[in-house]
């Protein structure tokens, strides 16, 4: 047990000396990964900040049911139970002829005109019902719902048409696009770096050949030749980690106050840096147990391709 502990302390030991040593290739891999993690780590909060945005504007978007003045309260009651079982149905809520007026007035406040016009006649506004989706991405299964032919003695027609509905369909596709491009930006930048550390572990190997093959020769067992490398791999991605987060930390304090009264479209940059804030240790053991994989992935990969030899 006590061997086993020393082969590991001098496998720890090589790998670090070598780390030290490949400084200049090192610093090569270390770059191409602190952008990869940058990029991760930029992906997650923006991923977070777009969420809180999109529950923020899904909270305030509603599709409103307008009914027919002539419609039975029962095939109402009917529709509304119909909306209940949806599953993109987050709440219905049902207003009848008076509360719809109300709403009105206060949607339209600021507006002396229309309030004057509405005013002026008997209660035009219908009783309506308002629907709150839990997804934007899937408002159209609501719609289609309403829309097919079952409620005609019911509904007069919903707001989910036109120009409103244009807007909402534009900020579900904006936020898809976004998604997708920031998973397809992390993916490319993460098999860059696997590659770059590839091909520095076997720069690191063609250097050190001579040496690798008197210890074969010697019978250095395959765990002891190729776990320096994989220590200074881990290295590589412990450093990297810690320096994607320090970059990220110090983006965020050094520009708070400006960050704060700057939007980025859907971006809520200042929710951005409190999500980073709440939750700075999950992020960084995130970091780095991302930046060691890619590291010790990497030179594994490396290792059993240019070593010639059987892992065992």
């Amino acid at each position: 047990m006590n061997r086993r502990f020393l082969r590991f302390i001098r496998v720890v030991k090589t790998g670090l000396v070598n780390f030290v040593r490949n400084a200049w290739l090192a610093i090569a891999a270390m770059a191409v990964m602190i952008i990869t993690l940058l990029i991760v780590l930029f992906s997650v909060i923006t991923n977070a900040a777009f969420s809180n945005t999109i529950a923020q504007i899904t909270d305030k978007i509603d599709v409103s049911v307008y009914l027919k003045d002539s419609a039975e309260q029962t095939k109402v009651n009917t529709l509304i139970a119909d909306l209940h079982t949806l599953p993109n149905v987050r709440q219905v809520t049902y207003l009848d002829k008076t509360q719809a007026l109300g709403r009105y007035r206060e949607q339209n406040a600021n507006n002396p005109q229309l309030l004057s016009a509405i005013s002026a006649t008997d209660n035009p506004i219908p009783a309506t019902i308002l629907v709150k989706p839990k997804d934007l991405n899937k408002i159209n299964d609501v719609e289609k719902a309403l829309t097919n032919g079952s409620y005609t003695g019911v509904i007069d027609q919903i707001s989910y048409q036109g120009d409103r509905k244009a807007a909402i369909d534009k900020i579900a596709h904006a936020t898809n696009i976004l998604r997708r491009a920031g998973i397809v930006a992390v993916a490319v930048f993460m098999v860059i770096s696997v590659l770059i550390i590839f091909n520095t572990i076997q720069m690191a190997i063609f250097n050190r050949r001579d040496e690798l093959t008197i210890m074969r020769l010697l019978g250095a067992t395959t765990w002891y030749i190729r776990g320096p490398f994989v220590v200074e791999t881990i290295v590589y991605g412990i450093i990297s980690a810690l320096v994607s987060v320090g970059v990220i930390h110090l983006l965020f304090v050094a520009s708070s106050s400006a960050l704060q009264a700057t939007s980025l479209g859907l971006l809520d940059i200042n929710y951005a840096s409190q999500y980073f804030s709440m939750h700075f240790w999950m992020l960084l053991t995130g970091q780095l147990l991302l930046g060691m994989l890619i590291g010790a992935a990497s030179s594994t990969v490396a290792t059993r391709r240019y070593l010639k030899f059987k892992s065992k």
